[in-house]
């Protein structure tokens, strides 16, 4: 036994001792011990050091608002820096550290800060760094980056693994404490999908820590049957030590599970999309503000009942309580059954609940200040203008609830200040999310669990299903209680009273904040480090606010909160990386084609995300450009079948899908006809060319765009926020289907007569013309398709797009068909010669700077339409100036001239300056059909320089060739092949 461990009481497993140690001390606890309680029971009250002071810190919460137990926790790789030791659990071997102290944790120097307290106090740093200004770099901001952070990450590699999941329910439930727990079996028994997310290593909430009794037996028997019931349920999931950090679009929570089990994943990221949303995350002690209150020793009196009752750990052997409202009673009747009388109750109401036990209690009086110093020693009473001091070693205190209803926040909603509750309560109008219990403001067993099935009957009543709520069992010693006034200001205060435990800020520098004309909530917070950090606020804010109100005489309402926003509670990189590191830092994403590539002896290139297939070297090749000049030649002779899977591919629906595309592509789209694909040009707000593609009209107010590989994302985000903003009237819908289509382009001369052997619709080229889109069948109606004429090689040629599982297969069909017709395969590298001959575009072209005169498509910009993404800023004096860069054809004068995309273009005889710059190479390739290099370049008034002599200047490689700037167009001009 240890020596604050209760010789009987609490749930954890007497029989089975663990080991751990803190800084380096050797201590035991039992299974189902937090390192909290753990801590306790071996008499360590003293756990760390504030941020600002170095003040001794104790444990003050048993839960996620703890602010000053922040421990390091591991040893090399799996360090974690700033754990709270109320939530973590207990295990066999755990080491931990206590951190922002030196040398030692007894004997910190950095306590000397607090005789600087004077100096130091809020918006020091604004007034002090200023002067003398070589300061800042010699010695200001050295220092202040060495005293900067709490605790220490490893430079070791992280030896776990993390997982990102998704989850799907009609129902998800926020807390499985006496709200969550009656609303998970209201749920449950309807046959609904439920998840229930508790952070706790149990579900209960403060069911664990209560004495009262349900249905005949204690609350944590109650708890035992009804997560017994849930667990057999085939359509309810618990996820224990879960916290739901965040509340999005779609209904979507994002949620952390800490598993910590050695065998798995360290971390899961949960995104879980609901129908409804269930908030029973009950309510926040409030700590108060008086002097000395920081102590350790010092404790909310819902935790003291939570390590005596949960963890049978004695909180001190002489206990006070200080209170505002009834918790404080129902802690000293938990004491007195536990043998420990406390020495005084001090209620600062004039009135309270009949107390029939054996503590002293002295109502209208306050705890104006505590002393000590590595512990609680004494309490000074102050009551009608008397001090009375008594000596303790613990002190409970307690200042009203605050619902916890940061997830209701986090779409936009604002709290709002309800004066009789005294507390900020969720907004109204939540759509799809409800809360129950002491987050609504709900006092008492009772009241949670009706609370929590109601909510959890009407929620899912919206989706259509029938539920009936659950009905609790007779509660002896129900916890009810009207709420008190809170007490803001206690009369008396000698010493400091800290209002954020964490990083030293104490009433005197809310006050100083309002003086300072700081007083506006936004503002005193980064003026005093109020509510910053890893516990933002939780214990802190309500008190700040509080203060900052009786200060600017106004009411909490009129001062309100700081916005509240993800993360609830400190996510670690580590999670929301998950699987994406080292290797596998980005995803690696594969064509549907990539078995067929790899079959035929592809060579792949990472292009962004995707793999794709380089070039396709064949015996007797001894280098990639041989290998290239024979797959360029060969699609301008025969036929080639490429991999064009990666290009995005959005669907655009709505009966005002066209209305939609005519006003994000600057061409016109309003009447292109059914069965038809136009290339579109699509602009940012700037006028500028944003990305290219085609876009084919599938059906009346059916779409198909292609994008860009690389541009897919972004151009998606593009659409969904213009549907979503500029024009949330129009009906129209969006979805990526890149993933869902196999595609491929079949270039060449004989492409449609080996298409032909698959395809069973007549594919002529008067049924299929040239920039058709049709919906066909392959294989006499085994596969569905589309077929499009399009072409990126100046060829006779086609895309066809298969779902995606059909693709290998398809293209392993086309291969066989068109053997006898000299199909081949070919790469990106030959897809690049083969766009460069004909003089079409990509990204290297439209780089971001270019406006469609630039690169010849001014004709495309419609002058009928009305409006289109672009349209106002097209007429700007800069983007229609004579010289700008415009595209050109560039071509050695002496046939062995070689040159590369980025070089530079002078004129002829003008030194290697950046005055003489005259543009640049955008794109550069062998061309086998001229037998020389070709490049496309970005030229000043390139257009009227056709002919033109100069020289491409390459500094990087110190190359000069001469060459001619020319028509970007080296093959077929005339589109004849194109149109065969």
């Amino acid at each position: 036994m240890t020596p604050y461990r209760l010789e009987k009481g609490g749930l954890v497993d007497r029989s089975t001792a663990l080991r751990f140690s803190f800084d380096g001390k050797l201590m035991s606890g039992f299974a189902g011990d937090s390192l909290a309680s753990a801590l306790l029971a071996n008499g360590t009250l003293l756990v760390g050091r504030s941020f600002k002071y170095h003040r001794p810190r104790g444990i003050m919460t048993a839960g996620a608002a703890e602010p000053s137990a922040l421990l390091t926790i591991g040893t090399g790789g799996r360090t974690t820096p700033n754990t709270r030791a109320t939530m973590q659990p207990l295990f066999d071997g755990l080491s931990a550290r206590s951190q922002n102290r030196w040398p030692t944790l007894q004997h910190d120097i950095g306590a000397l800060n607090g005789l600087l307290s004077p100096f130091l106090s809020a918006g020091f740093y604004y007034k002090t760094f200023m002067w003398p200004k070589p300061f800042w770099e010699k010695v200001y901001e050295p220092f202040i980056r060495r005293a900067a952070g709490l605790g220490r990450a490893s430079y070791e590699d992280d030896p776990d693994t993390y997982e990102k999941c998704w989850a799907h329910c009609n129902l998800a439930i926020v807390g499985a404490g006496a709200a969550g727990l009656a609303a998970a079996l209201t749920a449950g028994r309807s046959g609904a999908r439920v998840i229930l997310v508790d952070e706790q290593r149990e579900p209960g909430g403060f069911l664990l820590s209560e004495s009262a009794m349900i249905g005949g037996g204690p609350a944590s028997a109650f708890v035992a049957e009804a997560v017994a019931e849930l667990r057999g349920l085939p359509n309810v999931r618990i996820l224990k030590r879960t916290t739901a950090f965040g509340w999005y679009d779609g209904n979507v929570i994002g949620a952390i599970e800490l598993t910590g089990n050695g065998a798995g994943p360290a971390e899961r990221l949960w995104r879980i999309a609901a129908g409804r949303i269930l908030l029973a995350t009950g309510a926040e002690e409030r700590p108060l503000v008086f002097g000395g209150n920081d102590i350790p020793g010092v404790m909310l009196a819902g935790a003291m009942r939570t390590y005596l009752n949960r963890y049978g750990v004695a909180p001190g052997r002489r206990v006070a309580i200080f209170t505002t409202n009834d918790s404080g009673y129902a802690l000293a009747a938990d004491l007195e059954r536990a043998g420990i009388v406390p020495a005084a109750i001090v209620d600062s109401r004039a009135e309270g609940p009949e107390w029939a036990g054996a503590a002293r209690v002295v109502r209208g009086a306050y705890v104006c200040d505590a002393r000590g110093g590595r512990a609680l020693s004494a309490i000074t009473i102050l009551k009608d203008g008397n001090r009375e001091a008594i000596d303790v070693d613990a002190l409970a205190v307690s200042g009203g609830f605050s619902p916890i209803i940061h997830l209701a926040c986090h779409r936009g909603g604002r709290p709002v200040w309800n004066e009789v509750a005294g507390a900020f309560l969720a907004p109204g109008k939540l759509d799809g999310l409800a809360l129950s219990g002491a987050a609504k403001g709900v006092s008492g067993l009772s009241a949670a669990m009706e609370s929590g099935a109601a909510h959890a009957v009407g929620l899912l009543r919206d989706l259509g299903i029938n539920a009936f709520p659950f009905e609790p069992s007779d509660i002896e010693g129900d916890t009810a209680q009207a709420p008190s006034k809170p007490l803001w200001t206690i009369p008396g205060i000698k010493g400091k009273a800290f209002v954020d435990f964490q990083n030293d800020v104490h009433k005197g520098d809310l006050g100083l904040a309002v003086r300072e004309g700081y007083g506006h909530v936004e503002l005193a917070k980064r003026y005093t480090t109020n509510g910053m950090a890893t516990d933002q606020g939780k214990l802190s804010n309500i008190n700040a606010i509080g203060l900052l109100a009786e200060a600017r005489g106004v009411s909490p309402a009129e001062v309100g909160t700081t916005t509240f926003r993800p993360f609830y509670t400190p996510v670690s990189f580590g999670a929301l990386t998950g699987t994406h590191h080292g290797r596998h830092f980005q995803p690696v994403r594969k064509s549907p084609l990539h078995g067929w590539a790899e079959k035929n002896g592809a060579q792949f290139t990472e292009t962004g995300l995707w793999y794709r297939s380089a070039w396709f070297p064949r015996d007797g090749e001894t280098g990639w450009r041989q290998s290239v000049d024979r797959e360029v030649l060969n699609v301008r002779e025969n036929a080639g079948l490429c991999d064009v899977s990666m290009l995005g591919k959005i669907e655009v629906c709505g009966t005002d899908a066209a209305e939609f595309l005519n006003r994000i592509y600057a061409n016109g789209f309003l009447k292109l006809p059914v069965g038809k694909a136009r290339y579109g040009l699509m602009l940012r707000e700037d006028g500028h060319i944003y990305d290219d593609g085609t876009t084919s009209r599938l059906g009346e107010t059916r779409y198909f765009m292609t994008t860009t590989t690389a541009g897919a994302a972004g151009v998606l985000n593009h659409l969904e926020f213009c549907a979503q903003v500029h024009w949330p009237e129009l009906d129209v819908q969006l979805a990526s289907v890149t993933d869902q289509w196999a595609q491929m382009a079949i270039a060449g001369p004989k492409s449609r007569l080996i298409l032909s052997a698959l395809v069973d619709d007549d594919i002529s080229d008067a049924v299929v013309p040239f920039l058709a889109a049709r919906e066909v069948t392959l294989c006499n109606g085994q596969v569905a398709a589309r077929l499009f004429r399009i072409s990126f090689s100046g060829e006779l040629a086609y895309e066809l797009a298969v779902p995606a599982g059909y693709g290998e297969s398809v293209a392993d069909a086309l291969m066989a068909a068109g053997r006898e017709h000299g199909l081949q395969p070919y790469g990106v590298e030959a897809m690049s010669v083969l766009r460069i001959e004909k003089g079409h575009v990509t990204h290297n072209e439209i780089n971001g700077t270019v406006v469609p005169d630039d690169l010849g498509f001014g004709r495309m910009v419609s002058t009928k339409k009305r409006d289109f993404i672009g349209k106002a800023m097209l007429g700007r004096d800069g983007l229609t100036a004579p010289g700008r860069l415009q595209l050109v054809g560039v071509v050695p004068l002496e046939k062995d001239g070689m040159f590369s995309a980025g070089a530079h273009i002078l004129r002829s005889g003008d030194a290697a300056t950046l005055e003489n710059d005259q543009g640049h190479v955008t794109s550069a390739a062998f061309s086998p059909h001229l037998g020389s290099m070709i490049g496309l370049a970005l030229a000043s008034a390139g257009r009227s320089r056709h002919g033109e002599a100069v020289v491409v200047w390459d500094g990087l490689r110190g190359r000069s060739t001469p060459a001619r700037l020319c028509d970007p167009v080296f093959y077929d001009p005339s589109n004849e092949k194109l149109h065969g």
